[in-house]
């Protein structure tokens, strides 16, 4: 990776996170023990000693993932595959930190809908044997809050199905997160240029697998939420031609930054390295540039009623009106059930502060210079 050292802020003051306890679960705890190897032995165990405690946690606890899975399989295998997803999905696309998490948390709040969970999430191999349990025992081991953002985090909280990828082991961004000092790793598995056919369908067979049987654990409707899906149009429509797809957007100034600040924190908290100077301000450029490109590219295959917009401040200042919009426009039911649900929701949570970041001049050229085509389609000018 290219460093410019241009810091994205005018303080370099130290990231403030959550504190974590040491027992707090990584990414890479719920692989099976072949995939946990295979990622360790692609970076050399280039472990830092800091963080030797991460990777000795997730090499005790995998053997248990393997040994469930075996056991999921062997109950339900037959019984999935026998199951169809009978009903498209509803996709969330956005680029990090646009509001796709808020977003995607008022959608589920209808009891038409579902989604995949963290725990889902974190343990795809295993979840239908282990989940019960898990969640329901061990549920002190999850922080209260994300790092990044202090927003609720939880085993049964809606979550970014890019992270069963990862526990999988089918190539995706989030690898980065693990080794950090090697650079951006999969950025090729965004929107599979440079894979081969045999790839993308492996890709697809491994992401379906995981589909049918989170459908399997609750058969309503999916609402899936992940950035990377953005610049994967063509093989989301190839295998759910009837999905929904919901585009939300956001200031590209407040993106920046907070995005910067997503991927420090989550390579702070997981990452198996002591970080050495990175340039995170070309990786969400470089990240932001890609999924656009195919996002533009390839928006206007989907069927005109299965696609909307939203904009991220609209959403915050109106959540209901923006909500029944979305529903209105997609043609879909319920809302006037839903709405309820929803308003005791945004009762509860109540105003979320956005942490505030003032930045460089420097910064703010580089990203009208690079995100100027989003900028100017967007009204963000």
């Amino acid at each position: 990776m290219v460093r410019m050292n241009i810091p994205a802020t005018k303080k370099a003051d130290p990231l403030r996170l959550n504190k974590y306890p040491w027992y707090t679960p990584r990414f890479w705890d719920g692989m099976r023990t072949r995939t946990w190897w295979k990622l360790m032995w692609r970076h050399r165990f280039d472990w830092s000693l800091s963080r030797l405690h991460i990777a000795m946690g997730s090499l005790l606890l995998v053997p248990f993932h393997s040994a469930c899975y075996r056991w999921q399989e062997r109950r339900w295998r037959r019984k999935v595959e026998a199951t169809s997803i009978r009903q498209s999905p509803i996709f969330v696309l956005g680029h990090w930190r646009s509001g796709t998490t808020f977003l995607h948390e008022l959608l589920v709040l209808d009891d038409r809908h579902s989604c995949a969970t963290t725990y889902e999430c974190f343990s795809p191999n295993d979840f239908l044997s282990t989940g019960k349990f898990i969640t329901r025992w061990f549920g002190f081991v999850m922080p209260k809050r994300r790092p990044m953002d202090n927003m609720a985090a939880g085993w049964e909280r809606p979550q970014e199905d890019e992270f069963a990828l990862l526990n999988m082991g089918i190539p995706s961004i989030y690898e980065t997160l693990a080794f950090p000092d090697h650079g951006p790793q999969n950025l090729d598995s965004l929107d599979f240029a440079n894979f081969s056919a045999q790839e993308i369908r492996r890709w697809q067979d491994g992401w379906m697998w995981f589909l049918r049987r989170v459908n399997f654990r609750d058969p309503r409707r999916l609402v899936l939420k992940s950035p990377p899906h953005m610049a994967r149009i063509p093989t989301l429509l190839k295998l759910f031609p009837d999905a929904k797809f919901i585009h939300i957007f956001r200031n590209p100034y407040d993106v920046f930054a907070s995005s910067v600040r997503l991927w420090q924190a989550l390579c702070q908290t997981q990452s198996l390295q002591s970080l050495k100077p990175q340039d995170w301000d070309e990786l969400v450029l470089t990240l932001f540039e890609r999924l656009y490109e195919a996002f533009e590219r390839d928006r206007d295959s989907i069927p005109a009623g299965n696609f909307c917009e939203v904009r991220y401040e609209d959403l915050v200042a109106n959540p209901l009106e923006q909500i029944e919009r979305i529903y209105t426009q997609l043609q879909l039911d319920g809302f006037a059930d839903a709405r309820a649900a929803i308003q005791r929701h945004l009762k509860a949570v109540g105003h979320h502060r956005v942490h505030r970041h003032a930045l460089t001049s420097e910064a703010r050229d580089r990203i009208a210079e690079r995100w100027a085509r989003y900028l100017h389609k967007y009204g963000y000018c």
